[in-house]
Parts: C-alpha cells; structure tokens; sequence
C-alpha cells in the first residue's frame, strides 16, 4: 500500500508578526451541527500519461500554530488598495504574543494558476486511474461513470444573480497564506460588486480546522449585506491541527445547510481554499457532501493553498470536475508562503488571484470561457497558444 509522503515543516512568514486577536465566536462547532450564523440555514484522445512531480512531497507546517485576524482592508470598488486587478470597472486563540509592527497587506498579491478538467476528461480519468493504481489511502470512491456524467452535464450557462460561499480551512498550517486570503477575498467581493451591481449577490462563509481544536466549522449564512460578509471574513484567524488531515467534510455539510437561491438564474459559486486533505474515514462523508452540493448546483472552486500533496490535489480536482468547476492552485510568484507544489498538469497560465477569480466569475454570469489578456500573464506553464497546448505525446490540452 503506498503511503502519502509524510510533509516537512515550514516556518510561518515574517509578515505574519504583528497581527492582534480579534473577537470571533470562540463557541465550539461539531461536524453534525446546523449552521448558526446570521442567517439559518471536445475532449482531445490521450495517447500517453505521466504526472508531473506525482508523490513529491510538498512542504507545510501542521502543527498546532496559531495566528491572529489582520486589519481591516477597503470595502469599496473606489477605495480600491494598490494592485486591484485590471478587470476591476473600478478602481483559537494562543496566549498574546508581543510582535513588532508590521506593513499593512494588500490586495493583488498572491499569484495562482488555473485548470478545467471537464475540457480534458480523458486526461482527468488517466490521472485519477494513476493514483488509485498505486492504492492511496484516502481516495473518494467516485467512478469513472460518475465523473464522464459530470462531463456532459456541467457545461456554462449565463446567470443573473450570484451566491457565493468561501470555505477556509484555518488551521496553524495556513497562517502563512491566510492573512493574505482574507484581505484577497475581501476586497475581491467591493469588485465584484460594482462589477455585477444588479446581481442581487449574497455571500457566505464557513471556516474550520478539525476535531480537538477550538471548532471544527464555524458557518455564518449568505448575507446580502457585503459588509458583514467581509467583517466575518477579517474577524477568523489561524490555529489548532496538530496533524495533516483536517475536517473539509464537515465544512462542506454545513455550507450544504445554507440558504442557496434553487433559481436557475443564479450562479452558485464555493471557493474552497486548504492546504491539507480529509482524515481517511472521512473519505465516505466528504464525496457525500460533494454529491450534495452537485445536487444542489454549486460549482466548487478549489483554491489549493502552500503544502498540498497528491490526495489533496486529487480531490479538490475531483470536487470541481463533478460540480462543474475549476481548480485553481497558488504558485510561488508571490513569494509568499511556503512551497507551492506544482500541480499535476502540462499547460496553464498564472496571473494574479484576483484576476484568476475575476474571470471564473465572469464566465458564471456570462456563460463563455475567456483566457486571461496578455497584461495578466505572469508567466506559463507549458506552452499555451490560443488556449490550447500541443503535447510530446501527440495530445492536445486545453486552458481555456
């Protein structure tokens, strides 16, 4: 039986230093709790396959590391921070720590890459077939069926209206990067806004770590005030873990209860954003959290954190291929956080988080698949051209 590499340690980035609690809900969530926040409830043929980087172990700090809620950042399109995206129409707590000051974070910092699995099944079906050939603990037990079904099934429609859900893991792990995600999602929900201002959008949160911490979810309702969103959003802060595995499963029962608009004119949007997989006997509850979901419209959109191994990957893949969403991935760009691992996939592009989410959005409402422009493109991975990359093997991907 082949194991999952074991993960090295990082150390939490200096910028991290400074920050002071804030007063969150320390109350204790269980997995089987109802939410209480403020509100109730054409592919190309494959001729060969390899995984890149396949079983390298990455690098992320799981132990019991606690980090604390930054500063609050602009709340509105013109109050936009230096580096708003060029999309935008406009502009548990640890014993006190004295830390030095530290500069403010902001906005268009992180970098992030981007894949649809659903415009390359066959390549998606081979990766998956790879790593249940090696017998990983921890695998969904999705079939090929299920997901060739999922194919067919999810493809863009134009929306009006937009609900969106953030799911964080905030275990110690993610302190490195959650700070930084905070204030991205933050002042990405001003953009989107003014962006959609008809939309009738409503977000939604829910955060969590894993039995034995403070809470396993702490879940706040769609709001239709983007205001509270964000202060929920700014107020979480990392802590707990102690082991790699953390509870998504949980998490994604609790987004599952909230109150998601069934209209078909609504874009229903998770982006899921961690660093670490299920605990194995938790397989069986995430993949029934995900047909939930599925059933219930929501396209997840994976956001893989510093310190992803394979079973990570493989799952966030697999949550966005069945939903109909994309995964998206951080790179090292930024240079913030630890490692990034680099996903098992020949060809994307990387730009700006913001920009990156920018345009799932965008074809949400819209219905069409767009490339990033020539001014976003940080750099590639492979070559791209026209939205397509032409492989060694004689196989064609496509980006977008």
């Amino acid at each position: 039986m082949t194991q999952r590499r074991a993960l090295g340690l990082v150390a939490l980035s200096a910028l991290l230093s400074g920050l002071t609690a804030c007063g969150a809900d320390d109350s204790a969530r269980s997995a089987d709790t109802a939410p209480t926040g403020t509100a109730s409830n054409d592919p190309a043929a494959n001729t060969s396959f390899s995984v890149p980087g396949a079983f390298e172990g990455a690098s992320s700090a799981h132990d019991d590391v606690t980090d604390t809620a930054p500063a609050a950042v602009p709340t509105s399109a013109g109050a936009a921070a230096e580096g708003a995206p060029a999309l935008a129409p406009t502009a548990d707590s640890a014993e006190p720590v004295s830390r030095p000051a530290q500069n403010p974070v902001s906005p268009g910092t992180l970098t992030a890459g981007t894949w649809d699995d659903n415009r390359n099944i066959t390549r998606f079906l081979d990766y998956r077939q790879h790593l249940h050939d090696e017998q990983m603990s921890g695998l969904l037990d999705f079939t090929p069926a299920e997901h060739t079904a999922a194919q067919v099934r999810t493809q863009p429609a134009a929306h009006t209206t937009l609900d969106i859900s953030l799911v964080i893991d905030t275990t110690g792990s993610m302190g490195d990067e959650l700070r930084y995600l905070q204030t991205e999602f933050a002042a990405l929900s001003s953009t989107i806004e003014a962006r959609y201002p008809g939309a009738e959008q409503r977000w939604s949160l829910v955060v969590y770590r894993d039995r034995g911490d403070d809470y396993i979810t702490r879940p706040f309702d769609f709001e239709t005030d983007p205001q509270v969103f964000r202060q929920h959003l700014l107020d979480q802060s990392s802590g707990g873990g102690g082991d790699f595995p953390e509870a998504p499963d949980a998490a994604f029962a609790d987004m599952n209860q909230f109150s998601w608009r069934a209209n078909g004119a609504t874009a229903r949007l998770a982006f899921w954003v961690a660093d670490a997989p299920h605990h194995d006997d938790k397989a069986g509850a995430l993949k029934s959290a995900i047909e939930e979901a599925q059933a219930q419209g929501v396209h997840i959109y994976p956001v893989a954190s510093s310190g992803v191994d394979e079973l990570t990957e493989l799952t966030m893949r697999s949550a966005a291929q069945l939903t109909g969403g994309r995964y998206l991935f951080l790179t090292n760009d930024s240079g913030v956080g630890g490692d990034h691992k680099e996903p098992s996939i020949p060809c994307y592009f990387v730009t700006k988080l913001d920009d990156a989410i920018l345009r799932m959005v965008d074809i949400e409402m819209t219905g069409a698949y767009r490339e990033p422009s020539v001014t976003e493109v940080i750099r590639t991975g492979g070559d791209p051209q026209n939205g397509a990359c032409a492989l060694e093997s004689g196989q064609t991907v496509y980006v977008f």
